[in-house]
């Protein structure tokens, strides 16, 4: 976890040291509630989309990125869950192939179907779990002009399976944002919501802490916690992606309105923090 020095000092600026015990870097006060443990799920049958070798290579042939293209597409027919999934980024990302979700979705699903029992230690876990995300985002929108359409409860599936089983913070994150922003969601919804938004935020996934701190911050359907909402904030506006201008206004917003107090608390919590991700 990288945490720069210039964040640690925004927080010490008008800040005296606060003295006092070690505090807790509980996301959410209070233990879990032992109802809402979640049952580890079977995994998600996905579809086959009738994608041919032939089809999948076809590509290759014009590229001109097509000596590695075909190593990948070799590997990837064999099996390979790396060469499958460096292959399903290039076809999402339009990184060196021309763009094209639909066979991106597709080599993601032969890892999630061929690999969706493997251990969570086992080399190739964080893939697979990463597989799953992206098949839960594809069918949070759907594919345009394709059998792939826009499937909450479907998306829902892909990111469960991946964060109970596999822990994968990203996964947490995604099934967190699907509680919390339901339109009518339950008081029980909204409660798994905010418990799989703590654990991604506690493995340091930088989009869950932005959300959780803001949620703190102004006390919304949390009781309010200023300062742990202001760490949270500062963890996940020095990790932002530089087109996360959302996590820097938030952050912006919160410094601005916190108090001394909040600052100085804020920064001794963040100084636990980062001591015990080194230990």
């Amino acid at each position: 976890m990288r945490i720069s020095r210039r964040i640690i000092l925004a927080l010490m600026l008008g800040a005296a040291p606060v003295a006092g015990s070690g505090i807790a870097l509980d996301a959410i006060p209070g233990k879990p509630d032992a109802g809402l443990a979640v049952t580890q799920p079977a995994a998600p049958a996905l579809p086959s989309q009738g994608l041919t070798a032939q089809a999948l290579k076809k590509s290759a042939a014009t590229s001109a990125a097509a000596p590695s293209l075909n190593s990948l597409q070799y590997a990837a027919e064999g099996g390979h869950p790396v060469a499958q999934w460096k292959l399903g980024r290039m076809y999402a990302d339009g990184d060196g192939v021309i763009q094209d979700d639909l066979r991106a979705f597709e080599y993601f699903s032969r890892i999630a179907n061929a690999h969706a029992e493997d251990s969570p230690s086992a080399p190739q876990a964080t893939i697979v779990a990463n597989a799953f995300v992206a098949l839960g985002r594809y069918y949070l929108n759907g594919i345009p002009n394709s059998k792939i359409k826009a499937d909450t409860e479907r998306a829902r599936e892909m990111f469960s399976y991946a964060a109970s089983y596999f822990g994968n913070a990203d996964a947490q994150y995604d099934l967190a944002r699907l509680y919390l922003k339901t339109p009518d969601a339950s008081r029980d919804d909204f409660r798994y919501g905010a418990r799989w938004l703590g654990l991604a935020a506690q493995k340091g996934q930088h989009q869950a802490q932005a959300m959780l701190g803001q949620m703190l911050f102004n006390g919304d359907r949390l009781p309010r916690q200023a300062a742990r909402g202001l760490m949270w904030l500062t963890l996940a506006r020095d990790n932002a992606a530089p087109d996360e201008t959302w996590i820097r206004e938030s952050y912006n917003r919160a410094i601005a309105r916190a108090s001394d107090d909040d600052r100085a608390t804020a920064l001794q919590m963040l100084e636990h923090w980062v001591q015990g991700r080194k230990n």
